[in-house]
């Protein structure tokens, strides 16, 4: 069973990550079969059928991170997931839809999930998400330092954490495949991450940002961690 992880956010308020899983998925079935493979490996799982009983909920409590269906009735997974990244919620998002393709699906990975997981998958995957996810937490309570992002305060709060994390990786030389692994995610969301840093910092290419960061740490004599 996972301790419950004390994590500084960018607003630098404190976190108290609990054990808990998320499930926002109208499919029922989904719901069960997540509560039941999940709860086997330790966690206590809270489904939601609807996103309005979700963002309540989420209000008070950060979980582990959270399965989030991109459809639904009422609000879609893409509005709640507009309203998380508004409120820079903590827990990482993922979403899980029948269709890869679909461009409410790239939307939302442009607008802070973590990573994407097709319908129908493979139990033992979500298990894996969450191991990510407990991975994330872990690096986020041992590694404090300051990030890139903190170098460029006009653009630093508009980042989300992961585009936080992903600038770090940037700045550091890492290719998309080793950003992958190292923050435990897919390739494709590290190219829709370092899109989205590259349109809000306004820099043309990644050499363009990169210098901008590394004059920045020079100029402020700051150790990029």
């Amino acid at each position: 069973m996972v301790e419950t992880v004390v994590c500084t956010t960018e607003a630098g308020r404190d976190i108290n990550q609990v054990n808990e899983i998320f499930v926002v998925d109208d499919n029922d079935e989904y719901r069960e079969l997540l509560s039941a493979v999940l709860s086997l490996e330790g966690f206590r799982v809270t489904g939601f059928s609807e996103g309005t009983s979700f963002l309540h909920a989420a209000r008070s409590r950060t979980p582990v991170c959270v399965f989030l269906d991109i459809t639904m009735p009422g609000l879609s997974g893409l509005e709640v997931l507009k309203k998380l990244a508004a409120r820079s919620y903590a827990a990482p998002i993922f979403l899980i839809s029948a269709r890869r393709d679909s461009p409410a699906v790239v939307e939302a990975m442009r607008n802070g999930a973590h990573d994407f997981i097709e319908k129908p998958f493979d139990p033992y995957t979500a298990v894996l998400r969450v191991r990510e996810a407990v991975e994330l937490w872990g690096r986020r309570a041992s590694n404090p330092g300051p990030e890139v992002a903190a170098l460029m305060p006009d653009v630093g709060g508009r980042l989300t954490h992961m585009e936080r994390e992903v600038l770090t990786q940037m700045v550091a030389g890492a290719g998309n495949a080793e950003i992958a692994a190292r923050l435990g995610i897919t390739k494709p969301s590290v190219a829709n991450h370092r899109w989205r840093i590259l349109k809000k910092v306004g820099a043309k290419n990644t050499a363009d940002l990169v210098r901008s960061v590394l004059s920045k740490a020079q100029t402020q004599k700051v150790p990029l961690r």
